[in-house]
């Protein structure tokens, strides 16, 4: 269960979501719509995006919560192989190539990633 404050809403401990890697929660954003993100954890910085890829509008996990990542070090769409860097979520690869992930404003406090009260 999340909470909420003026600094942001608590979506996940820190812990949980692995150093290189990724995880999906879910989050109420401020337009009063519920979407699920893609949170990747790079040292003590976490990054998120929707969970949604420009290319076709789908979810780009391949199981609920299950993420892939090339050996160059992307997030790989599941759907039709679109590949995202992980510093702003632009497309280098793939059918949305200059396209990019939406970007969904987090950050991390007391080893907690918080929405940002913005987003």
């Amino acid at each position: 269960m999340s909470t909420s404050s003026e600094s942001g809403t608590v979506l996940v401990a820190l812990d949980a979501v692995p150093d290189q890697g990724f995880h999906s929660v879910e989050a109420l954003l401020k337009n009063g719509d519920a979407e699920t993100l893609v949170l990747y954890r790079d040292g003590a910085q976490v990054r998120a995006w929707l969970n949604v890829c420009p290319h076709a509008g789908r979810a780009m996990d391949w199981a609920p919560g299950q993420f892939l990542k090339s050996r160059e070090g992307y997030l790989v769409c599941a759907v039709h192989g679109a590949s995202f860097e992980l510093e702003g979520g632009l497309c280098v690869a793939g059918p949305c190539k200059g396209d990019s992930l939406r970007a969904i404003p987090v950050q991390v406090r007391d080893g907690q990633v918080l929405l940002s009260p913005e987003a």
